[in-house]
């Protein structure tokens, strides 16, 4: 089964959100939707290849629906079926110079009834994709005198107040102790601060913005809770969408 997580996909591609909203007095048009976001078919009516990722305009029959998943050949006429699909509404690729109103990032392809060849990661993530089940081992770094930010709180804090704090900004200091770039259109960070225990001291971000391990950052950005990205992978706690500063 062809897996792979997500948005770009065009990794090389920060994801933007910036059109211009609707007139107050007309109320914003949603994305569309299909029947089950973890279950699109149809045929590919269009496909353009950017950055080692396959775009495909899919018919489903009553819609048509961008779907994305890492390069593979397919051509226009073909059967596919996408599982574990994640729409990305109004995403932009920067590397296509062009704006979507909605694209499904998909972790299940099959191509006319077989999983698609031409994949160098069939069985997995796709390459550089951060472990979302687990916390892997960081570098040990110092923080004797570490202070969390002002008006913030602490990892610890987060993870303590989950239930109360999921959906709402939070502000929070720590150290990067890994950084992937360019995954799905956005860079993944883990930091920790020094408090809580394993794995409740590891708090994943992700942001437009860069760093390296070893940087201490300041993140400001809403929470989300349990978050679930299809085909078993979630994360318990992660801030998205994140600014991040670099001090």
């Amino acid at each position: 089964m062809y897996f792979l997580l997500f948005a770009c996909f065009v990794l090389c591609a920060p994801v933007t959100r910036g059109q211009t909203p609707p007139a107050a007095s007309a109320p914003p048009a949603p994305a569309p939707r299909v029947a089950s976001e973890s279950a699109i078919s149809g045929k590919v009516i269009e496909t353009t290849n950017a950055a080692g990722y396959t775009y495909l305009l899919v018919d489903t029959g009553d819609k048509k629906v961008w779907a994305a998943a890492p390069q593979f050949a397919v051509q226009a006429g073909d059967s596919i079926t996408i599982a574990g699909a994640m729409p990305m509404p109004n995403y932009h690729s920067k590397t296509l110079n062009r704006d979507f109103e909605v694209v499904y990032f998909t972790s299940s392809v099959r191509l006319n009834g077989k999983a698609p060849a031409g994949s160098d990661n069939p069985a997995g993530l796709p390459k550089n994709h951060p472990p979302i089940a687990g916390v892997e081992a960081r570098p040990a770094l110092d923080f004797s005198g570490f202070k969390k930010a002002e008006g913030g709180k602490s990892i610890a804090e987060i993870y303590a107040g989950k239930a109360k704090l999921s959906g709402k900004p939070v502000k929070v200091r720590g150290k990067v102790v890994k950084y992937n770039g360019d995954v799905m259109g956005r860079n993944w960070l883990h930091i920790q601060d020094g408090t809580g225990s394993a794995p409740s001291n590891d708090l994943t971000v992700t942001t437009a913005s860069r760093a390296k391990v070893g940087d201490t950052i300041l993140v400001n950005g809403p929470l989300a809770t349990d978050r679930d990205f299809g085909s078993g992978y979630r994360y318990s706690l992660i801030i998205e969408g994140a600014k991040v500063t670099v001090e």
